[in-house]
């Protein structure tokens, strides 16, 4: 078996920009459901870096502070849910269908948009369930603008 192909740009900033580019535009934002997952996973998995908690703080930690993404519009083997788990000293995600204190709700598109803060949480395209303080916050440290 040869060397694996290693993919050198991430997904998601590419995507962050043709989201720009077909809101400014006026267009549709859709991504591929695998895409949009790995984008998703890829955002989470910067979230969690050693470095991103020590520039950004602690703040955010605590007992019952979970978050939970469920893609609304994908087939069961993409797995398209995740838990973000803020109750240890360092962000914890994974693939998980499990009750947190905030759940987002939507399609997959939608949700990474949420994410890259091109959709306001708010928008009538997710669905917001339980502490949407949490989820703002979260949003806000998660920002990499």
């Amino acid at each position: 078996m040869g060397p694996r192909p290693v993919r050198t740009i991430p997904y998601g900033p590419s995507r962050i920009h043709r989201a720009d580019a077909a809101l400014t535009a006026g267009a549709a934002f859709d991504v591929p459901p695998e895409v949009a997952a790995d984008c998703l996973e890829e955002w989470l998995q910067l979230c969690a870096l050693p470095e991103v908690t020590a520039e950004r703080g602690e703040r955010l930690f605590g007992p019952g502070r979970t978050l939970h993404f469920h893609a609304t519009d994908t087939p069961p083997e993409l797995n398209a849910e995740w838990l973000v788990d803020l109750t240890g000293e360092r962000l914890v995600h994974r693939r998980a269908h499990e009750k947190a204190a905030v759940a987002v709700r939507g399609p997959l598109t939608d949700l990474l948009a949420v994410l890259y803060r091109r959709l306001p949480a708010d928008s009538d395209r997710v669905e917001v369930l339980g502490e949407r303080a949490l989820l703002d916050g979260w949003l806000e440290w998660a920002s990499f603008r």
